[in-house]
């Protein structure tokens, strides 16, 4: 791919045959302030800010032929780099990495972007990357490869999602940015960030953090970076940088990163431990062997299942998850001027707050009495304050927010609403009250829609003169960070409520799933059954801990008795228990979960001051355990059985239209890791899947290294 062996020699259009071309844009600028000429280079794909620039082998030979045609003219005294609007750029063309076959291609895409990013910095010219928006992977190693930098202040996102992923920045990010920011710095953008929900910085964050050098607002940002740049040029601006810490801190980095992979990850993905090696070695190494480290890192890890799962993860979030399977057409859609949401608790307090901060339409919620009507108000009220604290609203859309969002004890504030959410107990009888209370005074195209988390909604329609509006609308706790939105169609639910539940979830910023009316729909049943096999090993005598770390090894975001803390036991025995009812053979319910709820206990486990879980004495001899304890392994082989044997069951019975969509609700909504592919791949690549079900759930190759 590099020019001595032709760009498609090693890595072609075979790999990457829908590479959309970034083309490199050259021009002259004369610069102010007698700095002379800047050769500027603009990134652009031809597309709108939707669709990012990015590199595949052919946009980075135009780049490479952009700046070979500059960087040995004398009448050019530097060479700045910027993007289309909105976009420098979002790292690598991901869509041909599932087709590399071999790992010598692997090793050339690596060494291909070296040799090109490597030219801005190798002293032939000083080089100037102007971060105008989105700046991700590849998108931020290029300006790192620059000499200086500079930012817009409303970038909305710039980071290094690869560990996210499953590989590691291997363009220079690895090696350049501990020596640029030192290793603290460096672990947490590069570790801890990608790997906590892959969280992104703004514009404001950069300069601060140390990957520019100079912020600017506004329309005009090119024109003032260009200015800074001649500035820095003729001497009359002074860039100075934090000296780097190459002491003990350096290290005290690498092994604070070392505790945060493997109490997040548990071995089961290798891509940060690699990074965290390079950073260790950027501490004394110099570019060109720490540049070989991420040549062979990434060709290593562009070799591995959990890096074709993590693409395989990242597509469905970014594709299927914006266009999802069955809706009716949008266009059937009903506007909605006003919300109601009957509860006043947590959640529907939660869920009114949403509603406000993402519709901006007035929400009005109900309870049976003023004091928890005040109560839930004053939730919303004091998380729009803290909203506002953090810069994430202004004072005019916080007052706007507020006042928004009204109570009321009487339901017949409920008149002129076009979207009504209840999010009462979860009782049936109750919801039908509710349902019947409310068909007499919303209006006619008003949706009736229930937040329940195991329910039928055809039966809780069932009594009422119009079921065709009503719809399953189940949210995630916490509802403000999990993106996921069971939406479920009932018996007799029309397209026109169905159609406007996804735009509401739309508007809501969630991502939406159809799902049929099924007993606690996809991640609830699969939850459910999971934990009923993890509860049977402890009631049968495993030891608590055993069961808990059984499934760490899979790289889980929390082990089962810390998820049934999260969720709550009663909740959790509510749920189990409405499935026992609907499918007795398969949902376990367990008498020591019973034994929790019944003692009130918030959970398993107590928490010691470091942080660690464990039985206290009370719990301890709350249960009532037998003596036939099964080992780790079989406590994790017998877990993952019933996921696989629930999951078959769920796409027999056309729960979901695909296995892609259970993956995509569990990513989603239960925070499945992106190295599994969510459930289905993992299934599929350690044999559960054969073995249980008689089949694999994708075809062979799909999220998996090909054989």
């Amino acid at each position: 791919m590099s020019k001595d062996t032709g760009t498609n020699a090693v890595v072609g259009s075979e790999v990457f045959p829908d590479e959309v071309v970034t083309h490199a844009y050259v021009r002259d600028v004369e610069m102010p302030h007698g700095a002379g000429t800047m050769a500027l280079i603009t990134l652009d794909n031809g597309l709108d800010h939707t669709r990012p620039n990015s590199f595949g082998p052919q946009g980075l030979a135009e780049l490479d032929a952009a700046i070979d045609a500059v960087i040995d003219r004398e009448d050019v005294a530097a060479i700045g780099l910027t993007g289309k609007p909105f976009i420098l750029a979002a790292g690598a063309d991901l869509t041909g990495m599932p087709r590399i076959t071999h790992r010598r291609q692997a090793l050339e895409i690596a060494r291909y972007g070296h040799e090109v990013f490597g030219k801005l910095d190798d002293g032939r010219k000083p080089s100037f990357g102007f971060i105008n928006g989105l700046a991700l992977g590849g998108g931020l190693e290029l300006p790192l490869n620059c000499t200086y930098r500079t930012v817009i202040a409303s970038a909305p996102a710039v980071a290094f999602p690869e560990c996210f992923l499953g590989i590691l920045p291997a363009w220079g990010g690895t090696w350049l940015l501990p020596n640029l920011v030192g290793a603290d710095r460096a672990v947490k953008i590069i570790i801890e960030n990608a790997l906590n929900t892959n969280r992104m910085m703004r514009g404001p964050e950069i300069q601060p953090a140390g990957l520019a050098d100079a912020t600017f607002e506004g329309a005009d940002f090119l024109e003032r970076s260009i200015d800074w740049a001649a500035q820095v040029l003729t001497g009359r601006i002074t860039v100075e940088r934090d000296p780097v810490d190459r002491g003990d801190a350096w290290d005290a980095a690498v092994a604070r990163g070392r505790g945060f992979v493997d109490a997040k990850l548990h071995g089961a993905a290798p891509a940060p431990v690699r990074a965290l090696d390079i950073i260790a070695a950027a501490k004394t190494c110099t570019k060109a062997e720490g540049f070989a480290l991420e040549d062979e890192a990434l060709a290593d890890l562009l070799m591995t299942d959990e890096l074709r799962a993590g693409l395989y993860a990242f597509d469905l979030v970014q594709r299927r998850a914006k266009k999802p399977v069955g809706v009716p057409d949008k266009a059937l859609a009903r506007p909605v001027t006003k919300v109601g949401i009957v509860g006043a608790g947590l959640m529907a307090s939660q869920l009114a707050l949403l509603f406000a901060r993402r519709l901006l339409v007035p929400v009005v919620l109900t309870d049976l009495d003023d004091e928890r009507v005040e109560k839930g108000l004053s939730y919303v009220r004091g998380e729009v304050d803290k909203l506002a604290a953090k810069g994430r609203v202004n004072a005019d859309l916080a007052n706007r927010i507020k006042g928004l969002v009204t109570g009321s004890t009487d339901k017949g504030v409920y008149a002129d609403c076009s979207f009504v959410l209840e999010a009462v107990f979860e009782e049936m009888k109750l919801k039908q009250q509710v349902f019947a209370e409310l068909e007499g005074i919303v209006p006619p195209e008003c949706v009736l829609a229930t937040n329940t988390s195991s329910l039928s909604v055809s039966t809780m329609a069932s009594k009422l003169t119009h079921p065709e509006r009503v719809v399953g609308f189940h949210f995630f706790n916490p509802v403000a960070i999990l993106p996921l939105l069971e939406v479920v169609r009932g018996e007799r639910t029309d397209d026109a409520s169905l159609a406007t539940a996804f735009a509401v979830a739309k508007g809501l910023k969630k991502n939406a799933i159809l799902v049929k009316d099924a007993p606690a729909f996809v991640v609830n049943r699969i939850l459910t059954r999971f934990m009923g096999e993890v509860t049977k090993c402890l009631d049968e005598g495993t030891p608590a801990e055993v069961a808990d770390r059984a499934l760490l090894s899979l790289g889980l975001p929390m082990a089962p008795f810390v998820l049934l803390q999260l969720v709550g036991p009663a909740v959790a025995l509510h749920v189990a228990e409405t499935l026992h009812e609907a499918f007795p053979d398969r949902f376990y319910v367990s008498p020591n979960l019973q034994r929790l709820v019944a003692a009130n206990k918030p959970g398993l486990w107590s928490w010691n001051e470091n942080g660690q879980p464990y039985l206290d004495d009370d719990t301890r001899a709350l249960l009532d355990v037998g003596d036939l304890p099964s080992s780790e392994d079989e406590v994790r082989e017998r877990a993952l059985a019933a996921i696989a044997d629930e999951v078959r069951r769920l796409l027999d019975d056309g729960v979901v239209a695909e296995s892609q969509d259970v993956d995509l609700a569990l990513i989603l909504g239960a925070g499945w890791p992106f190295h599994l592919g969510g459930v289905t791949p993992y299934l599929d690549r350690s044999g559960v899947a054969e073995r249980v079900t008689g089949k694999r759930f994708l075809p062979k190759g799909v999220a998996s290294v090909p054989t």
